[in-house]
């Protein structure tokens, strides 16, 4: 039932809590606990207790919380103490830091001999907590590191090596998939790229569209083109601004038209730069039908990172081609509309286009 179903009914969309707790969920262990009323007991969301009614659980973010409401811990499932879960969290965590602070991408067998688990089992729990492999974690590791050094490194050459890389011909390799351009065009502030972008009036107010020799890189909405325009300038403060020809024409129409009427979705090729966490949140929200909504919550167990809820969050606030990566489909747990980088109204209104809530 969708949340616009359920509104039309008379219904409140159901607690994702509340279902985590008749799922027996151990990804929600750690994330809250719940307290029956008739018992005095307070549980993790996995403890494999007889379900109590919906009417006697209150909901609590801590442990503290319920104690201080007059709550004693269950002695069956010990919410106090660290769930098999959340030991697995905290030994991914140590990983992830691992990875983060080497210079070089560290073997799958040492980083299972650090956990204390065979690389078959530590493989298929850190992708289980991240979405990601050891191997494509590095990777996003190191595409944060290409961007920051490009910005701060005397040179590109010095920026190959403070980046992890020991050679250059490897970096040349990958900075294209790392940086959506080359190292040199992404230093210099897009100096050399050609981009066309065009301003028009929409149902939003003011709308731009602009795209690299790639596909479309922004798509923005504002009240004044001049705001839009400036914004694009700061953006690629050195590319070379020109008008689009027939085909980039023909993508401006259908964002306008897409915006008139919001059907289906939005293909359109696209060229934007994200981590590999970010690429993935995004694949996720174009996932989404139009006229549905999803909380951050549920995109990041839809990508198979449960405790990533506000990751989501973030990345939905960078991205940057609205409609064509539909981040205006993702609402908070309660279903309510919350942040959006071009205005909640805007977010408000063009779910309402859509026929969703």
């Amino acid at each position: 039932m969708t949340r616009q179903d359920a509104t039309m009914n008379g219904l409140h969309p159901p607690d994702p809590r509340w279902q985590a707790v008749l799922r027996r969920d151990p990804q929600a262990d750690g994330v809250f606990i719940y307290a029956v009323k008739t018992t005095g007991v307070y549980c993790r969301p996995s403890c494999p207790s007889r379900a109590a009614k919906r009417e006697n659980v209150e909901f609590f973010e801590t442990n503290e919380q319920a104690a201080q409401a007059g709550y004693r811990a269950c002695k069956r499932c010990r919410p106090e103490a660290l769930s098999q879960e959340q030991r697995r969290r905290a030994l991914v965590v140590q990983a992830c830091r691992a990875i983060e602070q080497s210079d070089s991408a560290l073997p799958l067998a040492a980083l299972a001999r650090q956990a204390g688990l065979s690389p078959h089992h530590f493989h298929r729990i850190f992708k289980a907590a991240t979405g990601l492999t050891p191997k494509a974690f590095y990777k996003s590791v190191r595409a944060r590191r290409v961007a920051n050094a490009l910005q701060s490194a005397p040179s590109v050459t010095d920026a190959i090596y403070a980046s992890g890389f020991n050679s250059a011909g490897r970096f040349y390799e990958e900075s294209d998939a790392l940086l959506g351009m080359a190292p040199g065009t992404y230093r210099k502030g897009a100096a050399g790229e050609q981009i066309r972008y065009a301003v028009a009036p929409c149902v939003l107010g003011q709308v731009i569209v602009a795209a690299t020799r790639r596909g479309v890189c922004a798509i923005e909405f504002g009240d004044a083109a001049s705001v839009l325009v400036e914004s694009l300038h700061e953006r690629f403060p050195k590319a070379r601004f020109e008008f689009g020809d027939e085909e980039f024409r023909g993508w401006v129409a259908r964002v306008l038209g897409y915006l008139d009427q919001p059907q289906g979705a939005l293909d359109l090729p696209l060229d934007v730069q994200g981590t590999v966490f970010q690429h993935r949140v995004w694949q996720a929200l174009r996932d989404i039908p139009a006229g549905q909504t999803a909380s951050y919550a549920e995109i990041a167990r839809r990508i198979g990172q449960p405790r990533a809820h506000r990751a989501v969050a973030h990345a939905c606030a960078k991205n940057q081609v609205a409609v064509a990566i539909p981040c205006h489909r993702a609402v908070r747990r309660d279903g309510e509309l919350s942040g959006y980088r071009w205005g909640v109204a805007r977010k408000a209104a063009l779910l309402k286009r859509e026929g969703g809530s």
